[in-house]
């Protein structure tokens, strides 16, 4: 297991992304949109991905497993219902929602980046080791729910 494996929560990985995000815009090429249109493409797919985080929340409170990103080996049940039909990962996918939301405010061509590191990132650090032990935990049953249902969408 590599040490960045389940350490750091992914919504403090996002919050970084976002920072970097910001960052990177003050320097870099801009477009040039006015303020209301970046502002509505930001809101718009902001509720989206919000949309996705409750969405993927309320079917684990449902379920009564827990949403703790860091200790998935405490899950005592395997969601498949709900938004978990469209996307293993809904809340991953709200997330990276939230940055791409971002990204769209700020206007610029760099922090377009920032959706695709966090991509990267939680793909190895945080789902492939969430995958092994949800593997592990629920072995055919995962299996075949893996197969029906995409990673991110």
């Amino acid at each position: 297991m590599h040490p960045l494996e389940l350490k750091i929560p992914p919504p403090v990985v996002a919050l970084i992304v976002a920072a970097a995000m910001w960052m990177n815009s003050i320097s870099g090429p801009k477009l040039d949109l006015p303020f209301e249109v970046r502002l509505g493409i930001a809101v718009a797919i902001a509720v989206v991905g919000v949309t996705f985080d409750l969405l993927g929340l309320f079917a684990f409170r449902k379920a009564r497993t827990t949403i703790n990103p860091l200790k998935p080996q405490k899950t005592s049940a395997l969601v498949t219902s709900g938004i978990y039909r469209f996307s293993r990962n809904p809340m991953y996918v709200g997330l990276v929602g939230l940055l791409l939301a971002w990204a769209a405010y700020l206007q610029a061509l760099w922090p377009l980046a920032g959706p695709i590191l966090f991509v990267f990132y939680i793909n190895r650090f945080q789902i492939e080791p969430e995958e092994r032990l949800l593997a592990q935990r629920f072995g055919e049953e995962y299996k075949s729910y893996k197969a029906r249902v995409r990673r991110w969408l």
